[in-house]
């Protein structure tokens, strides 16, 4: 069973114009008031969280290790005629990969629990090897703590239409003895009310919770700046919301 990494078409199918501006607004209200001028996001993917950043006059930089969602990136960039540099790198190694320094260094679209909390805690540190002085580390994430909490099976989306079709995806989570969490992701395309193509791809994550991710942060020196729902616009209480961002100063 294949990784959605590789089938990047997929991968963004739920994404549109709507989400893009969503984001777009969030990045406004997290970056307002402070000095940011460059930005690393070391697991860009696909550029659907991090290209609007550039948008807003960011000077952008992206890693990813999967060499097909920096290939989706990168055409994405140009059909927007936006400007970002890119490179492959695993985010626990971004540090021998790039000897700049930013004033921001991100981890988005909650790739860091696709290590053990230990790897992320060393990531954090490898983030910070390369954040400016005054500068920040900034990572948005699934709500674990929700996760581990209500112990949910099924999770749903709601359908997508285009071109004709009914994609709906459906995800069933199994609760590992190793304390990890194997996400089986389902695709139905629906034409004339007969499933004419199914897609089945599997990711194992391992939670963390918030309070190891902000006592990491303040024992490094950091001052949390912002601990928000993602996006930031989202009103529901945060240990009710599915996603939430972090963002920390040095």
């Amino acid at each position: 069973m294949g990784t959605i990494y590789d089938n990047t078409e997929i991968y963004d199918i739920g994404f549109d114009e709507k989400k893009w501006q969503i984001v777009k607004e969030h990045w406004k209200k997290i970056f307002d008031g402070t000095k940011v001028n460059t930005i690393l996001d070391c697991s860009i993917g696909t550029g659907n969280i991090t290209l609007q950043l550039s948008e807003l006059g960011y000077q952008l930089t992206g890693s990813d290790l999967s060499a097909n969602m920096l290939k989706k990136c990168e055409e994405k960039a140009r059909e927007r005629n936006i400007n970002v540099q890119l490179f492959q790198s695993d985010f626990r190694e971004i540090a021998e990969n790039t000897e700049k320094m930013y004033d921001c260094v991100m981890s988005t679209g909650n790739s860091l629990p696709y290590v053990e909390n230990d790897e992320v805690i060393k990531t954090l540190h490898i983030m910070d090897s390369l954040v400016s002085v005054g500068g920040y580390i900034y990572l948005d994430t699934r709500n674990w703590d929700k996760i581990i909490k209500e112990h949910q099976r099924f999770y749903f989306y709601p359908p997508i239409y285009r071109n004709d079709y009914r994609i709906d995806e459906i995800q069933f989570w199994d609760y590992m003895q190793d304390g990890s969490i194997i996400f089986h992701i389902v695709y139905s395309f629906e034409k004339e009310q007969k499933i004419v193509q199914r897609e089945i791809f599997e990711e194992k994550y391992f939670p963390i919770r918030k309070e190891l991710i902000l006592d990491e942060l303040k024992q490094m020196g950091y001052r949390i700046i912002k601990n928000v729902n993602f996006p930031i616009q989202c009103s529901l209480p945060p240990e009710e919301f599915d996603w939430y961002c972090i963002l920390a100063q040095k």
